[in-house]
Order: C-alpha cells, then sequence, then structure tokens
C-alpha cells in the first residue's frame, strides 16, 4: 500500500509517497477518522508524538544513569534547587 503525503514548502505544494503496510494503512484511516482529521495531519501527529516519546525516554535513561551517582544526583538536586524560578503561587 503506499500513502500519498502532501506537504507545503515555500514553492507550494509537494508530494511524498511512502510505502506502509495495508494494517498500518487501515490503522492511520481509522485514527484519521476518529479525529475527524486528514491523513497527513494524523501522520504528522503521530511523527511529533513518536518523536516527544523519543526525548522523553532519554532523558528518563540519562535521569536513570545520574542517579546511579550519589554525588551527580546530588549536584543535579543543588543546582535545580539554586536556579528554581518562584512562579508567584507563594
Amino acid at each position: 500500500m503506499q500513502l500519498r503525503i502532501q506537504n507545503v514548502d515555500s514553492d507550494g505544494m509537494s508530494t511524498t509517497t511512502i510505502r506502509v503496510d495495508s494494517e498500518t494503512h487501515a490503522r492511520l484511516v481509522a485514527l484519521s477518522k476518529v479525529r475527524n482529521s486528514s491523513l497527513i495531519d494524523t501522520v504528522r501527529d503521530a511523527t511529533e508524538a513518536l518523536d516527544r516519546l523519543q526525548f522523553a525516554r532519554r532523558v528518563a535513561d540519562e535521569l536513570a544513569e545520574l542517579r546511579k551517582d550519589s554525588d551527580a544526583w546530588a549536584a543535579y538536586l543543588a543546582e535545580g534547587e539554586a536556579t528554581e524560578v518562584r512562579d508567584g503561587l507563594d
């Protein structure tokens, strides 16, 4: 199954075709219908969500690694306290 993606660039409209299996295509179409969204917007949002998930996992892994070194973890926490930004709710 081919999925035609249209994106707007400075020259106007251009298209890119990507291949996905039939099940993935059906899932994307179903998601688009549920969201009342275009297929391209659904793919774009899914890509953004995956990027955010990957970033969150990387941060979690780095924090877990930092926690293994008690001195480094204490320094990290101290730096966080020193750079705390007041929200004005106190």
